[in-house]
């Protein structure tokens, strides 16, 4: 089945950073648009960035703009959400998935396919 695989997660500060990664060993990322999410306890899952296929098209949530950077490298078939100036309400399960498009608007995660187990971020003093 195909599926992506996330890293990077772990306990860190507030104010610190981490950098996540998503990578595909079954398929080509490159042909997908790609979609970061997570879910804290007790709530739903919630889309936080996403990028194009070309990385031209670029769109995050509200609460993560200015903080959260989304990259890829197609070369590597990887694509990476850094997180800077991370606060407790990050803290959450951080899942990546694919889609065909990354537009302008809410990101839907009933639209994303290939979803990965999951990395947990933890933020806490």
């Amino acid at each position: 089945q195909l599926q992506f695989v996330e890293s990077g997660g772990g306990l860190v500060q507030p104010g610190g950073s981490l950098r996540l990664s998503c990578a595909a060993s079954e398929f080509t990322l490159s042909y997908y648009a790609i979609g970061w999410f997570r879910q804290a306890p007790g709530k739903e899952r919630e889309g936080v960035s996403c990028i194009s296929s070309n990385g031209g098209s670029i769109n995050y949530v509200d609460s993560v703009k200015g903080r959260f950077t989304i990259s890829r490298d197609n070369a590597k078939n990887t694509v990476y959400l850094q997180m800077d100036s991370l606060k407790p309400e990050d803290t959450a399960v951080y899942y990546c998935a694919a889609d065909l498009d990354c537009g302008l608007g809410p990101i839907d995660e009933n639209e994303y396919d290939y979803w990965g187990q999951g990395t947990q971020v933890t933020v806490s003093a």
